[in-house]
């Protein structure tokens, strides 16, 4: 476990709050696929020549997959488009759309829901995380959110706006560490918290593990709320299978709770990233950290 340096990583969507507001209102009359088409043909190839993330996942597919030139030229382009995709999604479940599901392992998530005490879920910045945010919910098992604080306002509006009939809350990551006492109030009073475990943001403790090959530092912080109080964990991911489809991966994470809580984290955080692996593996476009993750 170790101290890491700042991730070259902001948090936030790109634009501001009218070109959100404005492409909220041009989804609830046009088909994302209308948009998809926009951006691949229009938008992609511009950002690929400008952009550092070209090179970056670049690098991902020839080092971390082992691909050929071309294969990892063509996947870096297919990469880009895939997220683009999502974030247009997203902003399509905002205008009232909604996409097809498919879970694997929702038994998993609805007996944890069925307990009194609190668990944890760790998502990672892979396919669209933020559809099983409105998919999987408990409606006696209150769910909050681990969020950036430092998002654009026009994207929490959206979501709280989604969140009305719902039983979900945003805790807001602060500088104070405030949100700590927030996960730790939710989680006492029973109730799920959801946080991502694999970009480094707020306190830079880290853990290394071996992660497609060679050693990748990862945020300390969830698997130290998680063996506190012995929590059962759950991963889960939202993979993109189709234009307008996704599917659901609900993982329980198993750890040794009697052992030293130095092991227990450890082996937590080992169960996170076979499991972020395993996802990877089998949707190795849709990595979506566009930073150096393995400097």
């Amino acid at each position: 476990m170790e101290q890491a340096a700042e991730k070259e990583w902001k948090g936030t969507t790109f634009g501001n709050g009218w070109m959100h507001m404005w492409l909220i209102r041009l989804l609830r009359w046009v088909d994302v696929r209308v948009i998809y088409a926009i951006t691949s043909v229009l938008i992609i190839p511009p950002c690929l020549l400008f952009r550092e993330s070209r090179s970056i996942i670049y690098r991902y597919f020839r080092e971390r997959h082992g691909y050929g030139v071309w294969k990892a030229a063509w996947k870096t382009y297919v990469n880009h488009c895939l997220f683009s995709q999502v974030v247009i999604d997203k902003f399509a479940m905002y205008a009232g759309k909604r996409f097809n599901t498919e879970t694997e392992g929702y038994d998993n998530f609805l007996r944890l829901a069925k307990e009194e005490e609190g668990f944890l879920q760790l998502s990672s910045h892979i396919g669209n995380y933020e559809i099983a945010g409105y998919t999987l919910v408990a409606a006696d098992k209150p769910f909050n959110a681990l969020v950036f604080s430092g998002e654009k306002q026009s994207v929490m509006d959206s979501r709280q706006q989604l969140f009305t009939d719902t039983n979900i809350k945003m805790i807001p990551v602060s500088n104070d560490m405030s949100h700590l006492f927030l996960i730790n109030q939710a989680l006492g009073n029973g109730e799920t918290v959801s946080m991502p475990a694999d970009r480094v943001f707020g306190s830079q403790k880290t853990i290394t593990v071996n992660f497609l090959g060679r050693p990748a530092a990862f945020p300390l912080g969830p698997f130290s709320v998680a063996t506190i109080r012995g929590l059962d964990v759950l991963a889960v991911n939202v993979m993109k299978t189709s234009l307008k489809s996704y599917k659901i991966y609900v993982t329980p994470l198993r750890y040794s709770k009697e052992a030293p809580r130095k092991q227990q984290m450890e082996e937590l955080a080992t169960a996170y990233v076979a499991e972020l692996e395993r996802m990877i593996r089998m949707y190795p476009a849709q990595w979506y950290n566009f930073y150096e993750f393995w400097k």
